[in-house]
């Protein structure tokens, strides 16, 4: 069999070149990671037609396994979800989804408009048996191993019970994808106590007390970079908050760190001695080599990238949707919730 995986060409910050990059470079030899895939890998570009052959020519990768799918209509960043997917049926958003749809695309990857991309998925392909809440999972970097926490946007209200669900969907993702075989559950709160926290995290703790997963009870800020939890559960909002403080944290800390080694001639010496371990600790932690975040929870594969993905990101973003669709991950989380 051959994976079938549609990229959004026109979705993000830099879009077309990035991403169409990143395709070439997934189907080159060793272009996912080294990873030996189980099945062929094809890719589906989703964009102006034109725009792409000209790009595919100049790359000289005419005869990689690339479909090119049309697409007139860009979601834009400031786009409502909603409007977009109703008034731009167009969009590489909508016609990558579709793709899915039909069966004409085994997973879809976008760093376009992240809304966008969770309400198409969700109105066009639907939830997974037993799932409230769809919820974006993202790999975080510790002193251990990396995490994943979820929800990190899609639901910035929720009852208990979703995040229950989130944990669940986390778990089946740690478990099958990391291939973690008991993956441990942290519920992010203000203190680790069981009583701490506000109404909805009071109850959820209960819910996963009482639930067949390993969990390992209330969980701080600074147990994420500890690594004490392999799946962290919190509402879109927290989550959000945390992912975006952590990614300009990490940002900031390499500026502070370049500014400094830049300073007299021993600093810039000793800059050129560390420069294989900085590079080693910045794929440890910046976005690019994660390449993106699952929506878990919907009847398909669908992979959010970040609005400035490069092709590396984009590359990486393809072999963690092949690794889902290998694994079966949605029919484990179906399982879960059964």
């Amino acid at each position: 069999m051959t994976l079938r995986i549609a990229v959004d060409a026109l979705g993000g910050d830099k879009a077309p070149s990035p991403n169409i990059k990143g395709a070439i470079e997934a189907l080159q030899p060793g272009g996912l990671g080294g990873v030996a895939r189980k099945q062929k890998v094809e890719i589906i570009l989703v964009g102006r037609k034109e725009e792409i052959k000209e790009e595919i020519s100049f790359r000289g990768a005419a005869t990689l396994p690339i479909e090119i799918q049309n697409a007139t209509q860009v979601v834009e960043m400031e786009d409502s979800p909603m409007a977009a997917t109703r008034l731009k049926p167009d969009s590489s958003i909508s016609v990558g989804v579709n793709l899915l749809k039909e069966g004409r695309a085994d997973a879809f990857i976008s760093a376009g408009n992240s809304g966008a991309m969770m309400t198409a998925a969700v109105m066009n392909l639907g939830r997974l048996k037993g799932v409230k809440r769809p919820a974006i999972a993202t790999v975080f970097p510790t002193v251990k191993d990396p995490c994943i926490i979820v929800d990190v946007g899609a639901n910035a209200e929720c009852k208990p019970r979703h995040l229950f669900q989130f944990a669940a969907m986390g778990e089946c993702y740690v478990k099958y994808v990391f291939k973690k075989r008991i993956p441990r559950i942290g519920l992010l709160s203000m203190g680790h106590e069981e009583g701490k926290g506000n109404a909805l995290t009071r109850t959820a703790y209960s819910l996963l007390m009482e639930s067949d997963m390993n969990f390992i009870g209330n969980i701080e800020g600074g147990d994420i970079i500890k690594g004490t939890a392999d799946v962290v559960v919190c509402d879109g909002f927290v989550g959000n908050v945390v992912l975006k403080f952590g990614e300009n944290a990490a940002k900031l800390l390499f500026e502070m760190l370049k500014s400094e080694l830049h300073k007299g001639i021993l600093r810039k010496a000793g800059a050129r001695i560390l420069k294989g371990a900085f590079d080693n600790i910045k794929k440890q932690v910046l976005y690019e080599e994660v390449g993106g975040a699952p929506l878990l929870g919907v009847n398909g594969t669908c992979i959010i990238c970040h609005g400035s993905s490069n092709a590396l990101a984009i590359r990486n973003a393809i072999n963690a949707a092949a690794e889902a669709v290998e694994q079966d991950l949605n029919k484990h989380i179906e399982e879960k919730l059964g």
